[in-house]
């Protein structure tokens, strides 16, 4: 398979994550009325800094949904990469293996923190990422 093809496969992928992300982000519930607890007080606690109000809570889902932007930047770049392995392999250079870096500590959060399919597509990611970059070495 061709560096062009692996990343774009890369990129369909980050979109297909920052969707799942986005959905699952927004439509959690917590199980349990614990959790469910957690999150109301999360809403309801306030801070003031610098003269606003902000709520743990907003910061939560302000940080959530800046993940989604930064997944959909990472299809754009990748899908990039893709017509540069094409076009200009050379211009790609070291980034190749940092965006395999990104990846690998994206596996590494997910496994630790979170459920198993986004640690499933960070891995899938992490391989087919350092294939591209591998490739670009041909």
């Amino acid at each position: 398979m061709t560096a062009t093809t692996l990343y774009r496969i890369s990129a369909v992928l980050l979109v297909l994550f920052a969707a799942g992300h986005t959905f699952g982000f927004i439509k959690f519930k917590a199980p349990t009325a614990e959790g469910q607890a957690l999150r109301a007080s999360m809403d309801s606690v306030k801070m003031e800094v610098e003269g606003k109000t902000y709520t743990y809570g907003g910061f939560y889902q302000g940080f959530g949904l800046m993940l989604t932007a930064y997944l959909l930047f990472l299809a754009v770049l990748a899908w990039h990469m893709g017509t540069l392995a094409g076009a200009n392999p050379q211009a790609i250079g070291m980034l190749g293996w940092a965006f395999v870096g990104v990846l690998l500590v994206t596996l590494g959060l997910s496994l630790k923190y979170f459920v198993p399919p986004p640690a499933i597509l960070s891995g899938v990611l992490t391989v087919l990422l350092a294939w591209a970059a591998l490739a670009l070495k041909k």
